[in-house]
Parts: structure tokens; C-alpha cells; sequence
């Protein structure tokens, strides 16, 4: 096909794209942008919905609202205002190095929660295919189901990381609602779900039985606790994820005093914007949710201040890819073999040059599944390498083994 044929072709689909994506937003307020007036602030740099859909161009993120809040259980259950995030957000600065970004605007609650996980799902789907990253300030977490729903058509296995002080497993017959909505995920047909991992759970909020699940289904999961001692041990988690969903609620309420369920004990400020940095320098990542904002507990903006931060360590994250597995080939790595259990098992570590990150590999017990590809090379830590030379099996190595057979 002759070149200007080409071109023709991907206009009118980029055209089309839009058209069907504008269908589902509403525009940013426009007095937000009356303020900013720094050149070099977010609100100047960013592509925003006002008067017309923007053009996707050449956007890497594609940040919107979801003010649906119907399935919140502790929230009042009305339309999430947004405007205060916006605020702060567009008054923060910007640096040259950051990714292209545009503002879609909201997707306003649907006569029908239904409705609202329709509108979201089809998003996801479009960016995606897009090669753009969807950033979602929500709303109710429930609405993380609409998220993964969005990958249906991607023909892969999808891993999710949510980082939440409860793990969201509850009973199917009381309808889905922000407290139970894994539990639609896990059983949704056809299941396209390959691993979930949990991270910042505290236990007293969570039934025995709930935390017992995840174990049999090896399911990773990372306690408020090791999190506080060091954030580092969540990167591994999150970089194993396609899709991310924070709930707000997780952050104590000395750092989010917006939200509709104090929280006492909680991630800090810091913590959670580092995890946003580790979400954004994933290759792997493809969309990010923020859900469990509630405007009316936000007297004072500090909770809307948060969440812009968030927002821009996560971008910051992105500008720092580093076009790691699984954008590039294991060959160019560092390889270490070693061998438990008198050469029962050899396990096999691969060290990015780039980024000094660290991988182990794991063998499809029968062989070479094409469509297990994306999950025989898991991230790890270089404390799982050391407690490998010391012969002792790698919990991720284990569970991801047994999730293959």
C-alpha cells in the first residue's frame, strides 16, 4: 500500500477512535484554568478538554474522571466533584521530559451503575489498543472491575495489583459493590485474570477465611507491616502488573482526611507516591486506577493535594521508562543460574543492565505455552537471588509455578 495511503488509513482511525471515546465525557471546568498562569505548570502543558474533544496525538496518558460512586459502601453514593484535584494538579510543575498527557474530561454517573461500568469499560478497551495508559481518578472501587473488563478483548492474561487495607473478596448474592467487587473478577467468564497480588492489607480488617483463599490460589499478598518497613518490597508486585487499583482509603487519614472510612493506621503520603513512581516506570503497566475519592470529607484539599502529587510521581515514573522485559529480550541481561535441592531445580536470574532490576525465570511445567509467555520471566528482588545462593526457594517462584500447572 502506497504511503499516503497509510497515512489516510491511520487519520480516519484515529478519527474514528475519538469519535467514539468523546461520546462518553463531559468537559473539564473551565474556571479551573483561570489561575494558572505559569507557563511551565500542568495546566499550560497538557492537552485538556474544555470547548472540544482534544486530539490524542501522540499521548502516552490519558487522564480522566470517573464520578461514579454508587457501589462505595461507606460513601455517600453522589456524583464525585472533582474540580479540587484538577486545582492542584494543573498548578503543579512541569518538566520537559514528561510524557505527552491530555485531560478527557469525566465520565458522569449513568442512569444506571451498570451504565457507568459500560462507558469505563469501552475506554479502557480504546486506549489501550491505543498504547495509551488510562490514569482514572474514581469513584468507586468497584469500578476496578470495569477496568479489567476492559481488557476482555486483548486476547492476553491479565495480572492486577490493588493496593488496599481490605482484600475485596466477599459473597457473589449481595450484588457488587466497592468491598466484594474481586470476587466478580475472579469468577467473570470467560477469566482472563492470571495473578492478583495485594499490597498493604491489614489483617484485623480481613477474615480468615478471605486471607486463606488467597493463599490456595497463590495469590501474593504484602501486609501493611512489610510495606512500612520498606516500600521496596512492593516494586516486584507492581511491576509484575498490567493494572493497578488503589483505594484512597488504604492512606491514612493523616495524609487523606477526605476519606468516608478514617483510617488510624495506613500507608503514609510518601509510601504511596512512591508505589505510583514503581507503577509508572513499569513497561508493563497499562492503566492505573485511583478510586475512593470523596470531596466531601476534603475540607481542607489535603486529600485533592494527594492525589495530584500521586498523579504527577506516577507520570514521572513513566517518562523513566526503561524499555525492560517485557518490552525488550532477556539476551542483552545478566544471567545467574543456580541449582537447589542436589539440581532438582535450577533457577535462572537475569539482572537488567538499564536498571540494575531483577527477574527470575520459571519453567511451564510442560513446556513452552505461548500463552503463559508474558508470565515466565516474573520480577523479583535481588533478596530473593541472595536467598536462592542460600538454597532456599523463592516464594514468588513457587507460587508462580504452581499458578502454571
Amino acid at each position: 500500500m502506497h504511503d499516503d495511503y497509510k497515512g489516510c488509513a491511520r487519520t480516519e482511525e484515529k478519527e474514528k477512535i475519538m469519535k467514539e471515546l468523546s461520546i462518553y465525557f463531559s468537559p473539564v471546568n473551565k474556571e479551573l484554568l483561570l489561575n494558572v498562569e505559569d507557563k511551565a505548570n500542568w495546566g499550560n502543558k497538557i492537552d485538556i478538554y474544555k470547548d472540544e474533544f482534544p486530539d490524542l496525538g501522540k499521548s502516552k496518558i490519558a487522564l480522566f474522571g470517573v464520578k461514579e460512586s454508587r457501589g462505595s459502601v461507606n460513601g455517600s453514593g453522589k456524583a464525585v466533584n472533582l474540580d479540587n484535584v484538577r486545582r492542584f494538579l494543573y498548578s503543579l510543575e512541569w518538566y520537559d521530559y514528561f510524557p505527552s498527557i491530555v485531560d478527557l474530561g469525566d465520565i458522569d454517573p449513568g442512569k444506571d451503575i451498570q451504565d457507568s461500568y459500560f462507558a469505563l469499560e469501552a475506554v479502557i478497551e480504546l486506549l489501550v489498543k491505543q498504547d495509551i495508559i488510562p490514569l482514572i481518578i474514581g469513584g468507586s472501587q468497584d469500578l476496578t472491575f470495569a477496568q479489567y473488563k476492559g481488557y476482555g478483548k486483548l486476547e492476553q492474561l491479565v495480572n492486577m495489583v490493588s493496593i488496599d487495607h481490605k482484600i475485596d473478596i466477599g459473597e457473589v448474592n449481595e450484588g457488587m459493590h466497592s468491598e466484594n467487587y474481586l470476587t466478580s473478577i475472579i469468577t467473570h467468564q470467560p477469566n482472563f485474570l492470571f495473578n492478583f497480588s495485594n499490597i498493604g492489607h491489614q489483617v484485623f480488617f480481613n477474615p480468615q477465611s478471605t486471607l486463606s483463599m488467597t493463599e490456595k490460589m497463590y495469590f501474593e499478598t504484602l501486609r501493611l507491616g512489610e510495606v512500612n518497613k520498606s516500600v521496596h518490597f512492593s516494586e516486584p508486585l507492581i511491576r509484575n502488573a498490567d493494572m493497578l487499583s488503589i483505594d484512597l482509603r488504604s492512606i491514612r487519614s493523616a495524609f487523606m482526611p477526605n476519606s468516608s472510612f478514617p483510617m488510624p493506621n495506613g500507608l503514609s503520603g510518601g509510601e504511596i507516591c512512591q508505589m505510583a513512581w514503581y507503577s509508572g516506570i513499569s513497561d508493563k503497566l497499562s492503566s492505573f486506577g485511583l478510586y475512593e475519592f470523596d470531596d466531601d470529607c476534603d475540607e481542607n484539599g489535603i486529600g485533592a493535594m494527594l492525589v495530584a502529587q500521586i498523579i504527577w510521581y506516577f507520570t514521572e515514573g513513566v517518562s523513566q521508562r526503561k524499555e525492560d522485559f517485557p518490552k525488550t529480550s532477556t539476551r542483552k541481561y545478566l544471567k545467574y543460574t543456580i541449582h537447589l535441592n542436589e539440581d532438582e531445580h535450577e533457577l535462572i536470574f537475569y539482572k537488567s543492565p538499564k536498571s540494575d532490576r531483577w527477574w527470575v525465570e520459571v519453567p511451564y511445567p510442560d513446556g513452552n505455552d505461548s500463552k503463559y509467555f508474558r508470565h515466565l520471566v516474573v520480577p523479583c528482588t535481588y533478596e530473593d537471588y541472595q536467598k536462592a545462593s542460600n538454597g532456599e526457594m523463592p516464594d514468588i517462584w513457587w507460587q508462580t509455578y504452581q499458578k502454571l500447572t
